[in-house]
């Protein structure tokens, strides 16, 4: 409904609603019990404990030796319990006759292919052409196209990117989509917008920064409402790709850490890990991580045999 703008999806302000039928059939029996009909549930949690509740209050009449009356209940969220709000105990008391106001509506095939024509393209049509065309998981693709909006967004991510399918969801659905629900916004109010998100991949992209500490950057722009490269700037968070100011770095670590070194050309492989966060602390986290691990490999294992 939202896709189709036919309707906000705002549950919260009363925009969709729906009511419930429930009855209760005691085990064996073919007939179904008396229903009650609950009117005007306005969320998906509302509607699941409107029903438990219903259940359990019919269930409850009907072990003590009572009988349940057809009628129309509201349930209130505060109380969570439901409460008659009228009685229906004949087919015609819901009122089915037609309205000598309201003609008929007769509507030809031609009209229903002009407007069949006319849809926007579907969600499950458009995670489809997710996944077929940007190689996105179906899970990737479904969460993507939850809403008209979300898509329009990483699509124009992507367009703007000139591809890098992946990169652009994992920070749609991470880093963005956090910020938005921490801070309870749309995507259509969202602190970053499409340009500057993709200024922010860019600098992945080209080893400016690594993904770590673009996840510093992005809560910059998000909070000070700046561009990537001026968060950059400001908080000196350049990588480091100069292989001799990287490699100084390993070589001081070693130099500190001899009983760890030692116990790695011994054979404790796992130690690599302490190696390249200590080279990391060293660097505050700037150092290239591929250069990184090239030069630690090559210079922890150089004493080996």
């Amino acid at each position: 409904m939202r896709y189709l703008e036919i309707c906000d999806g705002n549950m919260q302000e009363g925009s969709f609603r729906c009511d419930a039928n429930v009855s209760v059939r005691r085990h064996g029996a073919a007939k179904f019990g008396t229903r009650a009909e609950l009117k005007n549930l306005n969320s998906f949690r509302f509607i699941e404990k409107a029903i438990n509740h219903e259940a359990a209050r019919q269930i409850e009449i009907l072990e003590s030796g009572g009988s349940i009356v057809q009628e129309t209940r509201l349930y209130d969220a505060d109380r969570n319990e439901t409460r008659s709000m009228r009685s229906k105990e004949e087919a015609n008391d819901y009122r089915y006759f037609p309205d000598p106001d309201l003609l008929p509506v007769v509507l030809d095939e031609s009209f229903i292919e002009e407007a069949r024509a006319s849809l926007p393209e579907l969600p499950d049509d458009k995670a489809a052409r997710f996944t077929r065309e940007h190689g996105l998981s179906a899970y990737d693709a479904a969460v993507l196209t939850a809403s008209r909006e979300l898509a329009a967004y990483y699509e124009a991510l992507v367009h703007a990117l000139g591809g890098e399918p992946k990169l652009a969801a994992n920070w749609v659905m991470g880093e963005l989509s956090g910020a938005l629900n921490r801070d309870g916004l749309e995507i259509t109010a969202s602190k970053v917008d499409v340009a500057r998100l993709t200024g922010l991949l860019k600098r992945i992209l080209d080893n400016t920064i690594s993904g770590k500490i673009a996840k510093e950057v992005f809560e910059g722009m998000w909070n000070e409402g700046q561009e990537a490269d001026a968060v950059i700037a400001e908080k000196g968070l350049k990588q480091i790709t100069d292989r001799g100011a990287i490699e100084a770095a390993v070589d001081a670590v070693m130099a500190a850490n001899p009983g760890q070194l030692a116990d790695y050309r011994a054979g404790k492989d796992k130690l690599f890990g302490f190696f390249v966060g200590q080279v990391m602390k060293a660097t505050q986290g700037k150092a290239n991580p591929a250069q990184l691990n090239d030069l630690l490999r090559k210079k922890l294992g150089a004493g080996v045999g």
